[in-house]
């Protein structure tokens, strides 16, 4: 997929895009000048999937993805096991997806079953020698999740917006570029941007943490006197957990993560079980939105499981 850019500079709308040269369908007629030979001069990752395949149609993408982020540095020949049974059969594959990688000739590395993004990048850089500048986009996501952490949606929005130009399946960069967008008050873009996105992507757990962000950021601003009430609510009837419940959306709307989190923590220890364990889940949707990563949710965690076990 290519990255469209427009002038605002916080939005993007991935579209599809072939591989040219670097990816291709392969068989067993041509295995030998698209796989054997072509591995001479460059490596070639061969992905061994098959229509009916679950983890294949998310492997398939994603390794699409990761071999174009390489530059050039490493191929794709990608095999139908269906279509190809006698080749499969002397490759000796025996699950599927089943990649396998060339060099020179022969094959020298190889896995099974899906890979998280990460992985398959390691596993390129591996058989490329660091070749494939794998580790400097790494590096640039590492960065870019700072500025975000720094709440500098700008930079942060910018370095993502360059990330996605280089690899438009980055589920990492895309996340975070729709973190910024929120972050920027640019929910309905990050919104449409977000339903554009091919549905096997949705399903990675950091849009799925951004879907619950974008679901939190949509409720109604929220007055100081509004949160004021809730407050007195609260301080003359501790048990009144639906005050505790509005407040903590409140508190989490204006960036109060913290204290957002305490309320639903302190609904728990009174009742875990009130209105079908509310608190709870609305606490988890917060895990969601904040990321496990999030020093709040790694606290908030460490509470709820003190509180649920003690």
């Amino acid at each position: 997929m290519n990255t469209i850019l427009n002038a605002d500079g916080l939005s993007a709308t991935p579209q599809a895009a072939g591989g040219g040269d670097l990816i291709k369908d392969g068989t067993q007629d041509t295995f030998m000048a698209d796989v054997i030979e072509a591995s001479r001069e460059t490596p070639v990752i061969v992905d061994f999937w098959a229509p009916w395949c679950g983890p294949c149609k998310q492997l398939t993408p994603a390794i699409e993805s990761a071999v174009r982020a390489a530059g050039g540095a490493v191929k794709l020949v990608k095999i139908n096991v269906d279509e190809n049974q006698e080749l499969a059969g002397q490759l000796r594959i025996q699950s599927i997806p089943t990649v396998y990688a060339f060099k020179d000739g022969q094959p020298v590395d190889g896995f099974a079953g899906a890979q998280p993004e990460s992985e398959l990048r390691a596993f390129i850089d591996k058989v490329t020698a660091g070749a494939s500048g794998g580790a400097a986009l790494d590096a640039a996501l590492d960065q870019a999740d700072a500025l975000l952490g720094a709440e500098d949606f700008e930079q942060a929005g910018a370095l993502f917006q360059q990330i996605l130009q280089q690899d438009s399946r980055s589920v990492r960069a895309l996340a975070g570029f729709l973190r910024c967008m929120i972050g920027a008050g640019r929910l309905e873009q990050a919104t449409m941007m977000y339903e554009q996105l091919p549905p096997e992507m949705l399903q990675e757990q950091a849009l799925v943490s951004v879907k619950a962000e974008m679901d939190l950021a949509a409720a109604p601003p929220v007055e100081a006197r509004e949160i004021a009430g809730l407050r007195a609510k609260i301080e003359a009837d501790p048990k009144d957990h639906q005050a505790r419940l509005d407040l903590s959306e409140a508190l989490y709307k204006s960036k109060d993560k913290e204290g957002a989190v305490d309320q639903l923590l302190e609904s728990i220890r009174i009742d875990r079980a009130w209105n079908e364990a509310a608190a709870r889940q609305a606490l988890l949707k917060m895990f969601e939105a904040m990321g496990p990563t999030d020093p709040v949710t790694q606290d908030a965690r460490r509470r709820l499981s003190s509180i649920l076990f003690s």
